[in-house]
């Protein structure tokens, strides 16, 4: 949707954090009419309608307007409260209209609209740190802990400002990353045979690390972290399934590039002086899809065999240790039998790259 001058108070798309500040200069004190700007600019008009208007309007029950509010993660609206706009009215006649024309049963389009939800909500939130942390560089040349007056609202106009910009950009990705997830439907996923390979990979002493950094350095060394382990993973073909604080999980069905991807992760952190050093571990076979993430006894030992590696290695159970014997550029060396809670006793062994091999592409270069 087009955002007009007077949403984004007369910034252009190529705004400057210095001419998001000069424009809110001029918005009310009052907070709430300050807010109403700033969702006028993204949603259009103001809420203007209570839940049993915009159920009405979109030929729907209320309890089943209550159900789609709640799937997109939204607080349950009290009788009264005038919190719809006409862009929630449009979504909710949308995904009605699925539901009526299209014969989609309503339990797949909640399910539905809670992916996209929780999918968005996690990127506003990254977004919006992304251009609060930028002000505060540009502004001051680094980002506090608490940023001066001023930032937040400098934050908040730049970010609408870029808006007309950013939404065809999500677009496309989502199409793009849909594309890729169908074709590994057809040609992947589609053999129930064919296991896939998990691994993990973790920060060694994060715990005590994080009792010696500000939040602001705790903050970086994160998302260098998780900077540094999409890009290494995805270089290879894999995916990264999530990150969760100083761990890493990531999927590929291929045992070369698996072999690459954990190794050039060790390595990659061991070179980097902003990070701890690094461990992986990895185990082969069968897992349970669900949601986006997976899980199963394989994704268990994975995660168990990263916690028993060494500070830079890498640990591999049997079956991996079997597929990669016959290649060349890596071998694997027996370790010690462990007891692993909740898989039990196994005997990982030690991926290591052989002498001689080097990375062909240094894959971080641009992080």
């Amino acid at each position: 949707m087009p955002l007009s001058d007077d949403a984004t108070h007369g910034l252009p798309t190529d705004a400057t954090p210095d001419d998001a500040g000069e424009a809110v200069a001029g918005l009310p004190g009052d907070v709430e009419a300050g807010l109403e700007l700033f969702e006028r600019a993204l949603l259009g008009r103001p809420a203007s309608m209570g839940r049993r208007e915009v159920s009405r309007e979109a030929g729907v029950s209320i309890r089943s307007a209550r159900k789609f509010w709640h799937a997109m993660g939204f607080p349950i609206v009290h009788e009264g409260d005038t919190m719809f706009t006409e862009a929630d009215l449009e979504a909710l006649s949308r995904v009605a209209a699925m539901v009526r024309e299209e014969g989609l049963p309503e339990d797949f389009a909640l399910s539905m609209t809670r992916a996209i939800a929780r999918t968005m909500d996690r990127l506003a939130a990254w977004q919006v740190q992304l251009v609060s942390e930028e002000v505060g560089r540009i502004r001051r040349g680094e980002v506090s802990d608490e940023p001066p007056e001023g930032d937040n609202e400098a934050a908040a106009a730049w970010m609408t400002s870029l808006i007309d910009e950013l939404e065809p950009l999500v677009v496309y990705v989502w199409r793009r990353q849909l594309t890729a997830s169908i074709q590994r439907l057809l040609t992947v996923e589609d053999d129930s045979t064919r296991a896939s390979i998990i691994g993990f990979a973790d920060l060694v002493n994060f715990t005590s690390v994080v009792r010696r950094l500000t939040e602001r350095d705790l903050a970086r060394m994160v998302q260098r972290f998780e900077d540094l382990c999409t890009d290494v993973v995805t270089a290879h073909g894999g995916r990264v399934v999530k990150t969760v604080g100083d761990e890493v999980l990531f999927q590929t069905f291929d045992v070369a590039p698996a072999a690459a991807i954990a190794l050039d992760l060790v390595e990659a952190m061991s070179e980097d002086d902003l990070l701890p050093s690094a461990r992986v571990g990895m185990a082969h076979g069968p897992v349970v899809r669900r949601l986006g993430d997976v899980f199963g006894t394989t994704v268990n030992r994975a995660s168990r065999l990263t916690a028993a590696a060494p500070p830079g290695g890498v640990f591999v159970d049997d079956a991996l240790a079997r597929l990669l014997e016959p290649l060349s550029g890596f071998s694997t060396l027996p370790t010690r039998p462990r007891a692993l809670r909740g898989i039990g006793e196994v005997v990982p062994s030690r991926l290591v790259r052989v002498t001689g091999v080097r990375r062909s592409r240094d894959v971080t270069a641009h992080v």
